[in-house]
């Protein structure tokens, strides 16, 4: 069976469950920027040493394939995005408790690590605008997008502190 159907040559594109949308819809711009998010993910977890931090970039790649497929089909289920949200927390506590306070800004540079880092924090950011905007208006599907946005929230603020930690005292202050 071809990978390629051409149903979506005329803008148009099934969602899970067979509704049919335009490659414009919110939803698509959300579950895509969720794909993307977890494309750049998987090239990071590719770049590093640390075993605990692979386990982890695994985590939430399994995470956000859920996402998808919830953003896709517009419903809810139980997750684990609200005790993988506090196991984020938690690391960044710990990345924080290792490196030095930081009292200004600082250039989203330094090492590669470091660098790609920053990118995924900054795709992570649009993802949480994206299901803001997807959600905003459904009542039916709030408390689950709380939870989301908590959870990717809190995954920016841990990408925040790894790419702090991959740079190794190379943080230049604004």
């Amino acid at each position: 069976m071809a990978i390629y159907t051409k149903k979506g040559d005329k803008g148009k594109t099934f969602l899970y469950g067979g509704d049919e949308t335009w490659k414009s819809d919110i939803r698509i711009e959300a579950y895509g920027s969720v794909d993307e998010l977890n494309s750049f993910l998987g090239l990071v977890g590719e770049k590093i040493k640390e075993e605990k931090y692979k386990k982890l970039i695994i985590k939430v790649q399994r995470d956000l394939h859920i996402i998808m497929s919830l953003l896709s089909q517009g419903k809810t289920r139980k997750t684990e995005l609200k005790n993988n949200t506090k196991l984020f927390e938690q690391e960044i506590n710990n990345i924080e408790s290792q490196l030095p306070k930081l009292n200004s800004f600082i250039l989203l540079s330094g090492s590669e690590i470091s660098s790609w880092f920053h990118i995924l924090r900054s795709i992570c950011r649009r993802v949480e605008r994206n299901i803001v905007r997807c959600f905003q208006d459904e009542e039916d599907i709030k408390k689950w997008k709380l939870d989301a946005l908590s959870y990717f929230n809190r995954l920016s603020d841990l990408f925040f502190m790894l790419a702090r930690y991959y740079n190794k005292q190379k943080e230049i202050k604004v």
